[in-house]
């Protein structure tokens, strides 16, 4: 099926849509134009399912060529436009806020939404990927930093005819930080309550994955059961782990940079060791087994051997869906490490201990996994009346006379 529509400007474009049995996306459509300024002959082409859906893209296509929009600029994603039109989106910026802009384009806003075409990106997208920034603990000033960026770009957007109004003006996101602090004074309320539903999380993520990849689930229940940050666990490199004693030391994270992701430090730039509870020794000897004897070997890896991050595990195992689905519509990637963590105060590790593993800088910051409920309170009591029983005379406390 093909059409020929003659647009503004003596522009001709033709479209057709050609049906390729036995592939997963049969209808291909097709836009084809001559540039008027270049005068050479372009195209486009998109696989769909359905034919229904190859003729809505090229209706859009029409519409915005109708509007003097050149297809290949409607169609691009936001990577590519934001690279075309950078210049002119950030032009009279200094180079002190120039700056942090451009990392909070490369670091955040590409890899969260720059797969999207720009026609694509709505009110609700740029909220969602706001909110997993704050989630995933990204200060104040980062994400107003990121989100700037992105405005200018869709702003410049708007003005070439692609979008009529810019998505990225939400407004409101400040007040998430305020749900944030007030979650950090009681970070036991973001734990799984047990074992069980932690294997249930885990498996639920791995079946919802492509090709249920096991490696998720295998992260989800190391991160717990080390109260580690996700980063964290991709750093983890075979020469990492003691198998005599057990235990991990805890050296790096990934994170993202201008580069890409990274491997830095751990955030509180000293190394920590952390235990390895009998419940994980098979899963991370198997692990070290699949690594061999490379001591610089990843124990844990994406589908493809890449690094992970908290939003790489979040977009692969449709992290939101899953846990709305189990009742926990709460929980985020780094609530296992909340998991983690209450679950050793519940066992009774000591604040001090907890301190080390957690890598804490602050014992105040420790101190809010414990639970002094009543019941411990009084057995707090009970305690101190034992101890001092034991070492007072069987008839009570008697005076010591001096001559």
């Amino acid at each position: 099926m093909s059409h020929r529509e003659q647009l503004p400007l003596g522009v001709s474009l033709s479209t057709d849509i050609e049906y390729r049995p036995g592939r997963p996306k049969p209808y291909r459509a097709r836009v084809r134009w001559t540039d008027p300024t270049t005068g050479r002959r372009k195209s486009l082409s998109e696989a769909k399912k359905e034919e229904e859906e190859a003729a809505a893209w090229i209706d859009e296509i029409q519409v915005a060529a109708r509007g003097g929009i050149d297809p290949a600029t409607a169609t691009m994603v936001l990577v590519e436009y934001g690279d075309s039109v950078m210049d002119l989106a950030m032009r009279g910026l200094e180079s002190k806020t120039l700056d942090p802009y451009m990392a909070g384009w490369r670091c955040r806003v590409v890899p969260s939404l720059g797969h999207l075409p720009v026609r694509m990106i709505s009110n609700g997208a740029v909220d969602r990927t706001v909110h997993a920034w704050i989630a995933d603990a990204c200060g104040r000033s980062t994400v107003k930093n990121s989100l700037a960026a992105l405005v200018r770009v869709m702003e410049q957007a708007v003005r070439d005819g692609i979008i009529d109004r810019n998505p990225a003006r939400i407004t409101g996101w400040q007040q998430q930080y305020k749900q944030a602090e007030d979650e950090l004074d009681d970070p036991r309320s973001l734990a799984l309550p047990d074992w069980a539903a932690l294997i249930e999380l885990a498996e639920a993520l791995v079946a919802r994955s492509t090709n249920h990849y096991q490696g998720w689930g295998e992260v989800i229940i190391f991160a717990a059961c080390t109260a580690a940050r996700i980063g964290e666990v991709s750093g983890v490199r075979a020469g990492d782990i003691d198998r005599d004693a057990w235990t991990w030391t805890v050296r790096r994270q990934t994170t993202p940079s201008p580069g890409g992701l990274v491997d830095k430090g751990t955030k509180g730039k000293r190394a920590r060791t952390v235990p390895l509870i009998e419940e994980i020794r098979d899963l991370v000897g198997r692990r070290l087994d699949a690594v061999g004897k490379d001591p610089m070997g990843r124990l844990f890896t994406g589908p493809r051997g890449g690094r992970i991050t908290t939003a790489v595990l979040r977009d692969a195992t449709h992290w939101d869906e899953v846990v709305q689905r189990l009742g926990y519509e709460y929980l985020r990637r780094h609530d296992l490490r909340h998991t983690g963590l209450t679950w050793m105060a519940d066992a009774g590790v000591p604040v001090h201990v907890l301190r080390k593993i957690a890598g804490h800088g602050s014992l105040s910051t420790t101190q809010r996994y414990l639970h002094p409920d009543a019941k411990s309170i009084s057995a707090a009591g009970e305690a101190l009346s034992l101890h001092l029983s034991v070492r007072r005379s069987p008839d009570g406390p008697r005076l010591r006379l001096v001559e």
